[in-house]
């Protein structure tokens, strides 16, 4: 499965409808009960950033942000065990089938811009870019890449120690997708770890390693990690600020998400949690180190969860009878 998204994706419209959010800070401070958040590891510090923010403004909420992939997240999801699910990529036709079948209406809302990054040992100085055919020829189920000079023949005769996302991860769908053109089609002899920071130590620990994840784990790590330019056709780009957000870093940059189950919106707790995420994602995926969508797609997500309106860009609309707020 190969991901295109457009900024079209991303701006969706606005439409009427009313939550049970609190109007004003006063009844913010007054709510309790908990929200139950779990998913990426490539989300969790926006999420993280988003939860600790809120403490002050309804210091009654108990936000739990759990860590255990995208793919682990939608399957708590899916059994209604928590509120919102983080997913580093949009949810798969087999999860929004499982969604429908559970009779469950979810809210899609993109939240920043990511890129994943390509990174490799600050001593590592034969590597100054890779393109997407060499990526692929590294990371395919039957590669036969096992040293760096299997890659050019330029390059040292050493062993590549591969580091990435495990198996649950969006992250891992994703590369995998837009990489070997199939999403979980890598490689199995790499360390793999739903835990960032795993990585980042193997990789900053080894000066023939090879690794990738979000561009917010790279930017925490710039001093322990070197990224790499990736040319997918157009020349090597490294990811930034600017490339991720212009699209140039292609095809390694993606939109980020949470899936939002609508039968939530009832918890007056929940509801007010998601109006503050998307009120603060924009400036607090910035300072934890990505990229701030376009106004209109935060105005757009919030206009859809005002309505109720679910379904996916990617799958489409869930056609089940549609929740309305227990004011209504």
């Amino acid at each position: 499965m190969r991901y295109v998204f457009t900024l079209s994706i991303m701006v969706l419209l606005a439409a009427c409808g009313g939550s049970e959010a609190p109007s004003n800070a006063e009844e913010a401070q007054g709510l309790t009960g908990a929200v139950r958040m779990d998913g990426s590891s490539t989300v969790f510090p926006i999420s993280e950033a988003v939860a600790e923010e809120y403490l002050a403004e309804a210091p009654g909420v108990r936000v739990t942000v759990g860590v255990s992939g995208t793919g682990g997240g939608f399957k708590k999801f899916l059994n209604q065990e928590i509120d919102i699910n983080a997913a580093s990529r949009p949810i798969k036709e087999s999860e929004f089938d499982k969604a429908v079948a559970a009779g469950i209406q979810f809210i899609e809302l993109p939240v920043a811009f990511d890129g994943i990054s390509v990174v490799v040992n600050p001593e590592n100085t034969w590597v100054d870019q890779l393109t997407t055919d060499e990526l692929q020829r590294i990371w395919q189920p039957d590669s036969v890449v096992t040293t760096w000079k299997d890659v050019r023949a330029d390059w040292p005769d050493e062993k590549i120690r591969l580091y990435g996302p495990g198996t649950d991860s969006g992250t891992f769908d994703y590369f995998t997708g837009v990489i070997n053109g199939k999403e979980q089609a890598s490689r199995a002899d790499f360390t793999a770890s739903e835990d960032d920071n795993v990585l980042i130590q193997g990789i900053s620990g080894d000066r023939y390693a090879l690794g990738y994840f979000g561009f917010a784990y790279y930017l925490e790590n710039q001093d322990k990690l070197r990224a790499v330019a990736i040319d997918g056709g157009q020349g090597p780009i490294l990811p930034t600020p600017i490339t991720i957000n212009d699209g140039s870093y292609a095809p390694l940059s993606r939109p980020i998400y949470i899936y939002l189950n609508a039968a939530s919106l009832d918890k007056p707790q929940v509801a007010d949690f998601v109006r503050f995420y998307l009120e603060s994602a924009g400036s607090l995926a910035e300072e934890v180190g990505y990229i701030t969508l376009p106004e209109a797609s935060y105005a757009g997500a919030r206009a859809r969860v005002a309505a109720r309106t679910s379904g996916s860009s990617y799958q489409g609309e869930i056609r089940l009878p549609k929740l309305t707020a227990s004011s209504e």
